[in-house]
């Protein structure tokens, strides 16, 4: 990856996903922020000021989770989308009598510079047309030593479907997702110091074919560029789904899906001149 640009990503189309996205939060962003948060533990030093980013779709249950690990921080939360900027504000703004449920959040379109120690973005970065340019904002919006933690998807995911296209001839089911060694060369060149990448791949059953589809209609949507150009009719739906049930069978009978979940988490060093300032007093 030279420019790091996703080569197979149709800008336009991610625009219209981040603007016409559901307001929930699917359950698999959830699931991996759960497991997210509980990475927080390596992590010694407790924010003053974190932020979450997108914490509509990012997931409110592991919001609260981190809230509570947190209980004396100020929270921001960055909804860019005026949709979700305005769920995000019904959300936290509550009758006194259920405040006590979720800590307050200040809502916001875009942080302050330098304004947070710890910067949380769950399962967003694979959306992202330009995801360089997403990594330079929160760059940005943390602190120098903040941390930022992510989590996005990779390339094994859904695997099973990629293949049953290909035979079946159609175009790819979706587009192409960055390695995590791709992301650490990214974070790197973001300004990110201390990059630490790995990953997990989860596996998800289904009862039918129509659970299936539904479940990937909540997490995002087709943005490679040469996706299906027109509409589908319900043949070819029927065709999926019957492929489905004969290719995508699991040991227990269900439909299943594998995802490949990428965490990373880097720091904001100091600019150089000043690291080295420290370095020479401390010599003294």
């Amino acid at each position: 990856m030279t420019d790091f640009l996703p080569p197979t990503i149709d800008p336009i189309a991610a625009q219209r996903w981040q603007r016409s996205a559901p307001a929930t939060t699917p359950w698999l962003h959830d699931e991996v922020g759960q497991r997210m948060q509980q990475r927080l533990d390596w992590i010694a030093q407790k924010p003053r000021t974190w932020c979450h980013w997108q914490a509509v779709r990012g997931g409110l249950h592991t919001h609260a989770l981190i809230a509570q690990r947190y209980p004396e921080a100020t929270c921001l939360v960055v909804e860019p989308s005026p949709h979700m900027h305005a769920v995000a504000q019904q959300h936290w703004r509550q009758p006194w009598w259920q405040r006590w449920r979720d800590a307050p959040a200040q809502v916001l379109e875009q942080a302050p510079e330098g304004s947070a120690d710890l910067l949380w973005g769950n399962m967003l970065l694979h959306t992202q047309a330009d995801p360089l340019a997403l990594l330079r904002q929160w760059h940005s919006a943390l602190a120098v030593e903040g941390c930022l933690m992510f989590s996005c998807l990779g390339p094994d995911t859904v695997r099973e479907l990629r293949a049953l296209y290909q035979q079946l001839g159609w175009p790819a089911p979706g587009h192409d997702q960055t390695d995590m060694h791709d992301w650490g060369d990214m974070l790197i060149q973001a300004g990110f110091a201390d990059p630490v990448m790995d990953m997990e791949t989860i596996t998800l059953g289904f009862a039918s074919a129509q659970r299936l589809l539904e479940e990937l209609r909540g997490l995002g949507r087709n943005f490679h560029p040469q996706r299906f150009a027109g509409l589908r009719g319900r043949g070819w739906l029927d065709r999926l789904h019957d492929a489905l049930q004969t290719h995508a069978r699991l040991p227990d009978g269900q439909l299943g899906l594998r995802f490949e979940i990428v965490y990373g988490h880097a720091f904001k060093a100091a600019p150089r001149g000043a690291r080295q300032w420290k370095k020479s007093r401390a010599d003294r």
